[in-house]
């Protein structure tokens, strides 16, 4: 991981001329095969081509080296000067045999040479592509996955400019100088994308210290300002399941959102308000620093988090199709309380309570009491299903992940609309976590090390189980599978002979 301050444009200047120079001996030109530059690779997928070598001059060399790389870079537009980190996290270097080398080691005027290579891409990182301090396991290991292509798709996938992820397939020829020490020459690359295969996190353990999310929400409803309220609205949910993308990153599978809206009434006439109808809308949030990322920036505060190294995040937000609320009922429900009154729970609660000073007093006075200062002995609840379908035509979408220096996440903001009697309305929003994975290619059965997946391995128990399960017919099997004793045929004939 380097950190570097953007050159100034008298020092680029001064480089365009050495490598206008050496670009003008040798020209190299990288093919990958089926490659086209909408292609989307994945976890084991296979790069293979070969690299043709051109040289208008007679060129002499040491080596050709051919690798994939695959690099992030951020830029922090601080106060005094900008910084730059550059962070090559995945590094595979092609061996080239000296069988494809010119006896001579000297790249010939007018003759073309080919180098072949093939690379396949890894599910995992090395345990050096994450160096800097991590607090634990579990966020050291998510910076160890492959993180996905960002920035420099045909659509828009929500990524500002301070931050990237390239993968590339690169070819550099050296040359030894005099003092026997290593010079590159020439180098050129070929940009590939990259979707790694992401399953399913599990779901984040949201306290009141994340202030991204909002899980739950209570809010007091009126018919005016100046009158008593009616109630208080608690609008709640959990995280969603994952979308899935699939491994070619053109479609995702839908997901679904529940909400549960409970209404406590603080009177009998008081009514439960109208769902007039619910929006939602999805944020990419994409974290990216200066120097390496130490927590889950989508945890606790971020913005409170800042150390002497630069941090920043990008929001970026497109809403989805409107949801129909015409099916959502609300059903009344007595409240805990007045189920124990009237009978249920009766043998976890004793008939009398003692009071505050020293009598007893009957529970069933204890909890009228109680429900009057509650309000209504019932309340309502509803639920609401909200399908959540991402626009994989106007936007590319990548999987969520974190990495060394930049992260990518999503939020789910959903927005309830209610009307009460009087035509007032009120608004709730809730802003939940959404995960986006990637699922395996064609239902693979079977991960990159060869092994069932988990899902292959639950179902084979599942099938196991079914079968141990299964009712069994018990019959005489037939003659020939009867293994015979000697005289045992002999012995059955004659009982058989003796009892007719």
């Amino acid at each position: 991981m380097s950190t570097r301050s953007w050159p100034n444009r008298q020092a680029l200047a001064v480089l365009e001329p050495a490598q206008r120079h050496d670009t003008t001996k040798i020209s190299m030109d990288i093919h990958i095969d089926n490659h086209y530059q909408s292609k989307i690779y994945s976890t084991s997928s296979t790069i293979s081509g070969h690299v043709k070598v051109n040289a208008s001059h007679d060129v002499r060399f040491d080596k050709v080296q051919v690798l994939l790389l695959g690099t992030s870079r951020t830029r922090i537009d601080a106060v005094s000067i900008p910084q730059a980190t550059s962070h090559t996290f995945l590094k595979l270097t092609m061996p080239v045999p000296d069988s494809y080398y010119p006896e001579t080691r000297c790249f010939e005027a007018g003759t073309t040479y080919t180098i072949p290579f093939h690379f396949v891409i890894p599910q995992h990182l090395t345990l050096n592509a994450c160096s800097h301090h991590v607090p634990n396991d579990a966020l050291r290991e998510q910076h160890l996955h492959l993180p996905p292509s960002l920035g420099d798709w045909e659509k828009d996938d929500f990524t500002p400019h301070m931050s990237r992820v390239i993968y590339c397939v690169r070819a550099r020829i050296y040359h030894e100088d005099t003092e026997g020490k290593g010079a590159k020459t020439t180098e050129v690359s070929q940009n590939i994308k990259v979707i790694p295969i992401t399953a399913e996190a599990a779901p984040l353990s949201i306290t009141k210290h994340d202030k991204m999310y909002v899980m739950s929400k209570t809010k007091r409803l009126r018919k005016s300002i100046i009158s008593p309220k009616l109630g208080s609205l608690t609008v709640s949910a959990n995280q969603p399941a994952a979308a899935m993308i699939t491994p070619d990153g053109h479609c995702v599978a839908p997901t679904t959102a529940q909400l549960d809206l409970v209404f406590e009434p603080t009177s009998n006439e008081s009514q439960p308000p109208k769902i007039v109808g619910v929006t939602s809308k999805v944020t990419a949030v994409t974290y990216y620093s200066a120097g390496g990322i130490n927590q889950y920036p989508n945890l606790k505060d971020w913005a409170r988090s800042f150390a002497h190294e630069g941090r920043g995040a990008y929001t970026s937000s497109i809403p989805l199709p409107t949801t129909p609320v015409e099916n959502a009922m609300w059903t009344q429900q007595l409240t805990a309380q007045e189920r124990r009154d009237s009978g249920y729970d009766s043998g976890l609660h004793s008939d009398s309570e003692q009071s505050p000073n020293g009598q007893q007093t009957s529970s069933a006075n204890h909890n009228s009491e109680r429900c009057n200062d509650k309000g209504a002995p019932y309340y309502y609840r509803a639920k609401v299903q909200i399908p959540v379908q991402l626009p994989t035509s106007k936007k590319q979408f990548i999987p969520t992940f974190h990495s060394c220096i930049c992260s990518r996440v999503y939020v789910l903001s959903i927005t309830v609309t209610l009307s009460a009697l009087a035509g007032t309305s009120s608004t709730v929003t809730l802003a939940l976590p959404l995960q986006i994975g990637v699922g395996p290619r064609g239902g693979s059965r079977f991960d990159s090390t060869g092994l069932p997946t988990f899902e292959a391995a639950m179902e084979e128990a599942a099938l196991e189980v079914d079968a141990y399960l299964q009712p069994r017919t018990l019959s005489v099997p037939d003659i020939e599978f009867c293994s015979q004793l000697p005289g045992y045929a002999e012995l059955s004939g004659n009982r058989t002979a003796q009892g007719a």
